[in-house]
């Protein structure tokens, strides 16, 4: 899948039944987690894995006008919009957090983003979850790479574009490959979680372009 099948007519609505089966994928995967396991440091700044699927929740349930009226409320202060949008979905309990997730897994509700940028949230927030819980999930790769495509060039919301800027991204067990510049190569799911800034993937990478990223993952 190439960032012309990305931009057609359409194909957006064709991409909701893959993000719904990462939610459900998800879902199943936390089922069996107990309380404690709940509260782990996520990969995603200082969100517990709790949290971090409430952020999932708050997403699929946040149309374009409560976005805006959202962010108008919190003075453009788009971190206060995220946490008070989370601590709305995030329930009294961990067993709650999950079932109003698993509520929305179907929900084409979204904020003014592309489909796409759903499917790289809940790709990316997934495996900043699974990842501490040492959860495994085999992503088909049709998903991941149209994930990967569509970071390569977007900074909306995730700063990814600018973190690859002149770099060279090749995939080693699929068909990515993007950019000009130092080489930097690996599993197509390393380069997305890398390139969305989550820097310890940088150590499943090759090629004399890893340091320049591990760099631009290090917090500011």
């Amino acid at each position: 899948m190439n960032e012309i099948d990305q931009r057609a007519p359409g194909r957006g609505a064709a991409l909701w039944p893959q993000v719904h089966a990462e939610r459900a994928a998800l879902a199943d995967d936390l089922a069996v987690l107990d309380d404690e396991a709940w509260f782990t440091p996520s990969l995603c700044s200082s969100f517990t894995v709790r949290e971090v699927l409430a952020h999932l929740t708050a997403s699929a349930s946040l149309s374009p006008l409560r976005w805006f009226s959202g962010v108008v409320r919190c003075r453009f202060d788009f971190d206060a919009q995220v946490a008070t949008r989370l601590a709305e979905h995030l329930g009294t309990t961990p067993a709650e957090t999950l079932d109003r997730f698993r509520a929305v897994s179907t929900s084409t509700t979204k904020p003014p983003l592309p489909v796409v940028a759903m499917l790289g949230e809940t790709v990316v927030h997934g495996q900043d979850i699974r990842t501490p819980l040492g959860l495994h999930r085999d992503y088909p790769l049709e998903v991941l790479t149209a994930v990967a495509h569509y970071y390569r060039r977007s900074d909306m919301v995730v700063v990814a574009k600018s973190r690859v800027r002149d770099l060279r991204l090749v995939a080693t067990d699929g068909v990515f490959a993007a950019g000009s510049g130092a080489l930097v190569s690996g599993r197509t799911l390393a380069l997305v979680m890398a390139m969305t800034g989550r820097g310890a993937f940088c150590d499943e990478l090759d090629g004399p372009g890893v340091s320049t990223l591990r760099t631009r993952c290090a917090p500011a």
